[in-house]
């Protein structure tokens, strides 16, 4: 009696889990179908019906993520695709999804154990370098973005992220001709063209400085104060001092209060030797405070650059009385010249 009830078991359970598998297979089918449609709602509550009627049914995951990506909703698509691969680690299309979404996701170490899982992802080797940019790790990045520049010359992105990527490493002379030949392929992007300003900027290249920050203009970069200072301070140091001192002279306007924008236009005319340019900003900062000692000791330096060497030296030595720590320029100075 034992044996036909144990038998008679069997056969109900084979015969519900046969039901249940052709019942998920159905609205797998009948999820696919409405997926050609972009009927992506319709077709995943189907998916979600063949999922509940077998648990295990990893292909049901595969398509449910890929409808839930869809419909933008990347949170249900990384729970599928996981699931997917937790059924099946081999899975080439759960872990390539799930490579992208975690990028996306901006959780980089995810993103490179997928890819590096991935038998046949064509940007594995991008999304790994992007990667391990992101997590600065620059030495690894660079290895793998060289190649991948080597590769494919016209990667604007990828050229873009080894130049940034010789920058943080503190080599611009590097930097430099790879973010000249990523703005050769994407010449639209503004942020690349303000970042190359800044470079040429650092690097007393100053006209090419002014050509870049102009170009960030053009394509959207905002003209933020600091944004003009440096164009301001470019064309100033590039000879172009009336543009320079018309920019700087708005922003000046905009910040009346601060001593070191009339600090460093005072020190830029003084380095281009134009003394009398130096002299009015060494006058504005005195008539703010005329214990400047700090500018009363520039405009002594002009008039010694003018040839007034008397009236400058006291100047200086009056500067010194007011802020001793600037004796010390004057000690480098004589040590200079002996």
């Amino acid at each position: 009696m034992k044996n036909i009830l144990t038998i008679t078991f069997v056969l109900i359970s084979c015969s519900t889990f046969s039901q249940s598998s052709d019942s998920s297979s159905f609205y797998l089918e009948k999820g696919k179908e409405e997926k050609i449609a972009r009927k992506y709602l319709v077709a995943a509550n189907h998916f979600e019906k063949a999922i509940l009627l077998n648990p295990k049914f990893t292909e049901a995951y595969i398509e449910n993520g890929l409808v839930n990506k869809e419909m933008r909703r990347t949170d249900a698509a990384k729970q599928n695709f996981t699931k997917a691969y937790e059924l099946d680690n081999n899975n080439q299309t759960a872990i390539t999804e799930l490579m992208n979404l975690y990028f996306s996701y901006r959780q980089f170490q995810n993103a490179i154990d997928f890819a590096q899982k991935c038998k046949n992802c064509a940007d594995k080797d991008r999304i790994i370098a992007m990667s391990y940019f992101q997590m600065e790790d620059y030495g690894k990045a660079e290895k793998i973005l060289l190649t991948l520049v080597a590769k494919n010359p016209e990667d604007a992105e990828a050229t873009y992220t080894l130049a940034r990527t010789y920058l943080e490493m503190g080599l611009e002379g590097k930097a430099i001709p790879y973010y000249t030949k990523a703005l050769q392929l994407d010449d639209k992007k503004s942020k690349w063209h303000f970042e190359l300003g800044l470079l040429y900027y650092n690097n007393d290249n100053y006209k090419n400085a002014v050509i870049s920050f102009n170009k960030a203009a053009e394509n959207g970069f905002i003209r933020s104060n600091d944004f003009n200072e440096n164009l301001g301070f470019s064309y100033i140091y590039s000879g172009e001092f009336d543009k320079g001192e018309s920019l700087i002279t708005e922003i000046i306007a905009r910040k009346p209060g601060d001593k070191e924008i009339l600090r460093d236009v005072a020190l830029a005319f003084y380095d281009r030797k134009m003394y009398d340019k130096c002299l009015t900003y060494c006058q504005k900062l005195m008539e703010m405070d005329m214990k400047d000692g700090k500018a009363l000791y520039q405009a002594g330096l002009c008039f010694q650059k003018k040839g007034e060497t008397s009236k400058g030296q006291q100047m200086c030595d009056k500067a010194i009385e007011l802020d001793p720590s600037l004796a010390g320029l004057r000690q480098k100075k004589m040590t200079m010249g002996m």
